[in-house]
């Protein structure tokens, strides 16, 4: 038996380096032949590729009496093109481990495509055909309009969605598209047909006036000569972008409660018009609205959830309606949740009380050092994937914003104080403007609101 004993090599332990400091990637730019924009920005180690499109066909662009078309021509863009039909474009999608989705909104229609990027070119060439030469089928529109008047049926029995529908009914006139239904009402989408939504398209989808965005690893990708040979071959007549009105409301303080009799919960949604993303205010106010009602702890949950027990959870958010670049558009500022009917009265003037005692008193250090660990601190986690990056970016080109808004964002939320926070935040939520819709029973709830005196109460029929 040997008396040999390896000897063990014990390696230095490794030492961490030098933290790289985090901010938002900065997309890089080109143009293609077609006139179609391009941000592109290079993931490495994102293998799933994410592809944004922003097309200039804004829903104030809808003919009138025809609210609706741009939402059913945005569902129509995967129903197949000139050389595939619906089932084989959803084959072939599915086949390069590719998704395709698109919806329309106030500013634009927006496409989506995720695909792995060994696959991109196949990816591509699927998206540049459906914007290129979409069929359009008759059928598949009939389809998607009957799809579409189901789910309006539905929208009127979610408390939530009915709330959002009186609140913009409230808020803007009845000539500005945002005060109607997103993807249209029942009267005018049961009037969209097959001649109508290829009239929108004709109208307003043209390369021109689109942007592309694509993130994701591009690794030995040569990313000019790809998009020209795919989203490249979609030409179209060059027209002038479309110009977005400013917008305007009407946010005197008032309630308008819908009629739901024998509900036992109350949906409360409680805005009204602010600042947008072009409005130096705009970093303080996210700060600011974040303390109010951003999370768990911030003051509303903890008085109306935890002290109280009216709610599972009420959140207040700022969101932006129509940009344009010359700084005319505006955003909603808002606070949203759900009590128990008896507790709709008692939550609402807790709420308003909350409101006055952050006016009297401000924020503290405290509130607004956690709100900045948080919205900075998760930041890099928010943006790890290509397809958050992409829509983010996205986001960008949609409401006019320079490439460098992002990062610039998080640098402004890392340097203001709580006395910032705590002006934007006040300024945002004036007891004595905000327009209260409340979804209810409203036998129940009408007399005790009328008592609070925030405002003349007007009752609907749901």
């Amino acid at each position: 038996m040997s008396d040999y004993t390896p000897a063990m090599e014990f390696h230095p332990q490794p030492q961490p380096g030098t933290p790289t400091p985090w901010a938002f990637p900065a997309p890089e730019r080109l143009t293609l032949a077609n006139g179609l924009t391009v941000l592109h920005s290079h993931r490495p180690g994102q293998q799933l590729v994410a592809v944004d499109v922003v097309l200039d066909a804004p829903l104030a662009a809808e003919p009138e009496g025809l609210d609706g078309v741009a939402s059913i021509l945005s569902r129509a863009l995967s129903e197949g093109t000139d050389t595939l039909s619906a089932e084989e474009f959803a084959g072939e999608l599915e086949r390069a481990g590719a998704t395709l989705d698109a919806h329309a909104d106030h500013p634009a229609i927006r496409v989506s495509l995720e695909v792995p990027a060994s696959r991109l070119e196949r990816g591509l060439t699927l998206l540049g055909d459906a914007l290129r030469a979409p069929a359009l089928p008759a059928d598949e529109i009939e389809r998607l309009v009957a799809n579409r008047l189901d789910e309006i049926v539905h929208e009127q029995a979610n408390p939530a969605r009915r709330a959002a529908k009186a609140l913009y009914a409230e808020l803007f006139p009845a000539a500005d598209r945002l005060s109607r239904p997103r993807s249209g009402s029942a009267d005018t989408v049961k009037r969209i047909d097959r001649d109508a939504v290829k009239a929108f398209y004709d109208a307003h989808l043209r390369p021109s006036t689109a942007t592309a965005v694509v993130v994701g690893d591009l690794t030995g990708v040569e990313l000019t000569g790809l998009l020209e040979s795919t989203l490249g071959r979609w030409t179209a007549e060059t027209r002038e972008p479309a110009v977005h009105g400013p917008v305007a409301g009407d946010d005197t303080g008032r309630v308008v409660i819908v009629d739901r009799p024998g509900s036992v919960q109350t949906q409360l949604l409680i805005g009204r018009i602010g600042p947008d993303r072009h409005d130096p205010v705009w970093a303080a106010q996210v700060l600011g609205t974040y303390c109010l009602g951003g999370t768990l702890t911030s003051r509303l949950d903890r008085v109306l959830r935890e002290e109280k027990g009216y709610t599972y959870g009420v959140r207040a958010f700022a969101q932006a309606l129509r940009s344009s670049a010359d700084g005319t558009g505006r955003g909603l500022l808002a606070i949203s949740g759900s009590v128990d009917t008896e507790s709709t009265a008692p939550a609402l003037q807790d709420t308003w009380t909350i409101l006055r005692t952050l006016a009297a008193e401000g924020l503290t250090d405290a509130e607004r050092e956690e709100a900045v660990q948080f919205l900075v601190g998760v930041a890099p986690l928010k943006f790890e994937t290509a397809g958050s990056v992409a829509a983010t970016l996205a986001d960008q080109v949609e409401q006019y914003l320079p490439d460098t808004y992002q990062a610039d964002f998080y640098r402004k939320l890392a340097e203001l104080d709580t006395a910032a926070a705590t002006r934007a935040v006040v300024a945002a939520f004036p007891p004595d403007r905000l327009v209260t819709v409340l979804v209810g029973d409203a036998s129940v709830i009408a007399e005790p609101v009328k008592a609070l005196g925030i405002g003349d109460v007007t009752v609907l029929a749901n």
